[in-house]
């Protein structure tokens, strides 16, 4: 007879745990969110979300796919008291944001040694690369550490070629040129287009050396994950970069909802429903792609003269149009009220314009058949969603990566059309904007408009069962669950 001890039968191994810490910023959360949705899908892995007291409603709209941990937000005497994300945040305040963010490290490091000898411990953390200070964390902790990127890798690659480079311009020239040699095709960018976060960079600051630290610490990851997809930047997958630290980056997206989840609220509350927006839509069913959707992300600000220009060569064109505007947006006096005067006196078809202050559905709207444009400052997420849905953009980038975004578009994707080059300080003649709605409305751009269907297309197969992305998404899952089965130190 067999003893009790050799009857008992093992209890198994719970799956390995791994933390999931995103940055304070809805263009950062909300993919990274959408991943570790993924990754919980998939089974054989516990993730743990950090989020403070702001942040955590985000996690709503997924569930009980993953659990959470809300710490207080960390207090830091070059941060504003009460601010908690990048929402409305100053631009001058933003890598003050990435170094009072870091007060996590402690308090992250101690929850997690508590639970360091029983079946909650950490085996990983997957982090955004805003979050570096995860690194040394994770080293402190004796496990590794993916970092997420929600940018092109491109883009990512650009940015850690700065803060490892320290490349300088001449002679205080805003258009001097900056190259990145070791990037396919050695591109270069004028000095002015750079992330405000390297330009204002000043040697012993304290928030400029973390922000710079921040960086180089990714450079140590394991490996990194980017929110794109081969076909779209096949030219900087095919072999480590030197400027991400050779590490290996795997290509999981894109991270957009299905098009039975685009009403969902994965970016928080909207000010219009996407129930009452596509029905705005429905009015132009008998005029297919019409509509030019325009928005310039959750974080921008449009500068007067640009917001001008734009609202201009819409009255001017007559285009379709629905501007979502955010809350703080300066549109010209009377502009409102005539598009809404306009919707009051057009019967069905409800007008030709729709303003939306706030947040909007911006899914749901790009993926109607009735939008056919879209006006974008070439953020990472409005790309992708755009590419997705297969529709051509109209590029105006302002500031941060979104004009290494743009190039990528119009140059080497074929899917965009530039309306200007100039930025945030570059003022625009409204007649300027308006051939470039005439041109993509009145078919001139039609190349590009095939180019975005095929991108979806594209797009579509790499995320589907066998795809290139699902089947780095499977990989990545395998390497979480590994590390969680390797011996406890």
């Amino acid at each position: 007879m067999a003893t009790a001890a050799t009857d008992r039968t093992a209890a198994p191994e719970p799956a390995p745990h791994v933390f999931v810490v995103p940055y304070p910023a809805q263009g950062h959360t909300i993919p990274l969110l959408d991943l570790a949705t993924l990754l919980a899908s998939r089974g054989g892995v516990r993730l743990t979300v950090v989020a403070t007291p702001a942040t955590a409603p985000l996690l709503a709209a997924h569930g009980d796919a993953v659990c959470e941990l809300v710490l207080p937000f960390p207090s830091h005497p070059a941060f504003p008291a009460g601010v908690e994300s990048a929402k409305g945040l100053s631009t001058a305040l933003f890598g003050a944001l990435i170094v009072a963010y870091a007060g996590l490290r402690a308090p992250l490091g101690d929850w997690a040694r508590e639970r360091s000898g029983g079946p909650d411990r950490v085996a990983a953390i997957l982090s955004d690369f805003f979050c570096g200070w995860t690194q040394p964390l994770a080293a402190e902790l004796g496990i590794s550490r993916i970092a997420f990127s929600p940018s092109a890798v491109y883009g990512t690659a650009v940015l850690h070629s700065l803060f490892r480079r320290m490349p300088q311009r001449e002679d205080g020239d805003d258009e001097s040129p900056i190259g990145f040699p070791d990037l396919p095709g050695a591109p270069a960018y004028p000095w002015r287009q750079l992330t405000l976060l390297y330009r204002t960079y000043r040697d012993g600051d304290e928030v400029s050396e973390g922000v710079r630290r921040n960086f180089l610490w990714n450079l140590e990851a394991s490996s990194f994950v980017s929110n794109t997809f081969r076909r779209l930047e096949e030219r900087y997958l095919a072999a480590p970069l030197a400027d991400l630290g050779f590490r290996r980056v795997r290509a999981i997206g894109p991270l957009a909802p299905d098009a039975a989840d685009a009403a969902s609220g994965r970016g928080g509350e909207t000010a219009v429903s996407a129930a009452d927006l596509c029905a705005w839509l429905d009015g132009f069913a008998d005029d297919d792609g019409s509509v030019v959707y325009i928005s310039f992300g959750s974080m921008a600000v449009l500068q007067p003269p640009h917001a001008a220009a734009l609202a201009a060569a819409l009255e001017r064109t007559g285009v379709p149009f629905v501007w979502a505007v955010g809350t703080a947006a300066p549109l010209p006096e009377g502009f409102e009220e005539r598009v809404a005067a306009a919707a009051a006196t057009a019967g069905r078809r409800r007008g030709k314009g729709r303003v939306v202050r706030g947040w909007a559905p911006q899914v749901a709207a790009l993926r109607h058949r009735a939008v056919g444009w879209f006006v974008t400052h070439c953020g990472w997420n409005s790309v992708l969603e755009a590419s997705a849905a297969g529709v051509p953009m109209l590029a105006w980038p302002m500031t941060a990566d979104q004009f290494v975004n743009a190039r990528l578009l119009v140059e080497e994707a074929g899917a965009a059309v530039p309306v200007s080059w100039g930025g945030i300080q570059a003022a625009l003649e409204a007649e300027e904007v308006a051939r470039v709605l005439e041109a993509a409305a009145g078919g001139q751009c039609a190349h590009v408009a095939a180019r975005a269907k095929e991108l979806a297309e594209e797009a579509a197969a790499t995320v589907s069962d066998g795809g290139a992305s699902q089947q780095e998404l499977d990989e990545l899952v395998r390497e979480l669950r590994e590390l969680g089965s390797e011996p406890k130190e």
